[in-house]
C-alpha cells in the first residue's frame, strides 16, 4: 500500500452492448485468467436468458439483483487493549458493489447446474427474488453487523 498517496480510481469504460459502467464492472469480475471474450459471452448470455425466460428487461433485473444483494453494514477487525473486536461499519458503495459481483459469482459457481450460463442465471434469478446463496450471504453480514453492535463505539 503507497504511503504518500492514495491509488487513484481507474475510469472503467462502459460495455458495449448496454453502455452501463456496471455491467463493465460485472464482465470483469467474472473473468478468469484474462478472458475478457468468454465473461463478455456469458454475462450477455445471461441477459438474453433473463430477457427470455423472465420476459423482463435485462437492465431491470440486474439493478434489482445488486440492490438485494449490495450489503450496508459490514464489520472490521479492530485491536483494542489486547481484546480483538468485530466492529461494525458501513460499506462505501464502490465496496459494496464489488462485494455484490463477487458474491454472486461466488454462489452461482458453488450452483450444480451445467454451464456457467446456467449457473449464473439460477443465481441471478433467486436473487430478484430475494432467495439465493448471495442474498444469504448478504443477510449473514448484516446479521454479525448487528450482533456486534455494541462495539461500535471502537469505529475510527
Amino acid at each position: 500500500m503507497a504511503r504518500r498517496h492514495a491509488a487513484q480510481k481507474r475510469p472503467v469504460i462502459a460495455d458495449q452492448r448496454y453502455g452501463r459502467e456496471s455491467v463493465s464492472r460485472f464482465i470483469n469480475a467474472v473473468m478468469i485468467q484474462g478472458k475478457k471474450s468468454l465473461a463478455e459471452k456469458i454475462v450477455y448470455s445471461v441477459f438474453a436468458l433473463v430477457q427470455e425466460r423472465l420476459g423482463r428487461e435485462p437492465l431491470d433485473v440486474f439493478e434489482t439483483v445488486l440492490d438485494n444483494v449490495r450489503p450496508k453494514m459490514n464489520v472490521r477487525s479492530r485491536r483494542v487493549g489486547g481484546a480483538t473486536y468485530q466492529v461494525p461499519i458501513e460499506v462505501n458503495p464502490s465496496r459494496a458493489q464489488a462485494l455484490a459481483f463477487r458474491w454472486l459469482i461466488d454462489s452461482a459457481r458453488k450452483r450444480s447446474e451445467k454451464s456457467m450460463i446456467e449457473r449464473l442465471f439460477a443465481e441471478i434469478r433467486d436473487a430478484a427474488e430475494n432467495r439465493g446463496g448471495a442474498v444469504k450471504r448478504r443477510e449473514d453480514t448484516h446479521k454479525m453487523a448487528e450482533a456486534n453492535r455494541a462495539f461500535a463505539h471502537y469505529r475510527w
